[in-house]
């Protein structure tokens, strides 16, 4: 594999990718590693870069729309 791009890997590599990087997803103790995992769905799909997901997650915080309802605890994507 060259690298993680959209461009550079196929769906499957991906979805590997995906899952390493955020390990044993199914044993968490609240669910919140699961829908961690939805949120790089449009990855692996193909539609967004890694890059920009973990961009727009991260964008709250620097934006300060953490103390929101709709913002509070897990709350991805």
């Amino acid at each position: 594999m060259a690298g993680y791009l959209i461009k550079d890997t196929t769906r499957e590599e991906r979805e590997k990718i995906v899952e390493e990087a955020l390990g044993n997803i199914s044993a968490s103790c609240d669910g919140c590693a699961a829908r961690t995992a939805d949120m790089y769905q449009a990855y692996i799909e193909g539609q967004m870069e890694i890059r920009d997901i973990n961009m727009q997650y991260n964008a709250r915080y620097v934006r300060g729309d953490i103390d929101k309802p709709e913002r509070e605890g897990c709350g991805v994507i």
